[in-house]
């Protein structure tokens, strides 16, 4: 994969004005992305960052269907994360999402809308204000973020939207994972007559009602999103609730 990337990276250079091939080079950007100077100014807002190994992405190296891309982001090993945010250099809609771990370790899984292939990447922020970036570089034959939902093609949909579904895991080696799926088409607003229409919070709490993530969703989370998250000790229900940016809200207990 590093084999791939290098030549890309060649490809690409070949491509460009010897001044912007020097900046790519000298950007340090592991994934040699022509787009990684713009994530800087435009996600990151030019505040102090750091590529860090212990910010994982794990995601396929090919995704045969850019509609549904597994992602999950692991900072667990980074001490000290107030905040996370995922974006796709590429995507016509670059952010992903956002998420707090707060009584829970800095990890989540979902699935993204991917319409050409492009770095995935993960930037965890700690305390001390410095963005701590990894990422993963997807290929895939593209059209995630312009392809209509399947919920267009229904009359049911309405009928289920916001339905949650979930699970916990008590024991085992999944234990103190949570997973929460919601029933939404999570419109991008890139299909010709549909606005956009996508989940803007997710809440989950612990029967305590303390918070365990919040999660601000953009247009470019899958349709029916599902989420996981290591809650770690697991001690009785959670609560999930949240709303779209049509003002619809939902709410759910998912039991042990």
């Amino acid at each position: 994969m590093k084999l791939l990337l290098s030549i890309a990276a060649i490809a690409l250079a070949a491509l460009m004005s010897p001044a912007a091939a020097a900046v790519l080079q000298e950007s340090g950007d592991p994934l040699a992305s022509a787009r990684w100077g713009d994530m800087q100014k435009s996600v990151l807002h030019g505040a102090p960052m750091v590529f860090d190994p212990r910010v994982k992405v794990i995601a396929p190296s090919f995704a045969e269907n850019p509609m549904q891309v597994p992602v999950t982001v692991d900072a667990t090993a980074l001490p000290g994360v107030q905040e996370v945010v995922v974006f796709a250099d590429f995507n016509p809609i670059v952010q992903v999402l956002r998420f707090y771990p707060e009584g829970s370790g800095a990890y989540l899984g979902f699935r993204v809308k991917l319409q050409q292939s492009t770095p995935v990447r993960a930037a965890a922020r700690t305390a001390d204000g410095v963005w701590h970036v990894g990422g993963a570089w997807v290929d895939t034959v593209g059209g995630g973020c312009t392809a209509p939902s399947a919920a267009a093609g229904s009359k049911e949909w309405q009928k289920k939207l916001n339905m949650v579904s979930g699970r916990q895991w008590s024991e085992g080696p999944q234990r103190g994972r949570v997973r929460l799926s919601i029933v939404h088409p999570m419109d991008t607003g890139l299909v010709a007559g549909t606005p956009a229409f996508h989940l803007e919070e997710v809440n989950i709490n612990d029967a305590a009602g303390q918070p365990l993530v919040r999660i601000q969703p953009y247009e470019p989370v899958a349709e029916n999103p599902v989420f996981t998250l290591n809650r770690g000790q697991v001690s009785g229900p959670v609560q999930a609730s949240g709303r779209d940016n049509n003002g619809n809200n939902f709410a759910a207990t998912i039991a042990p």
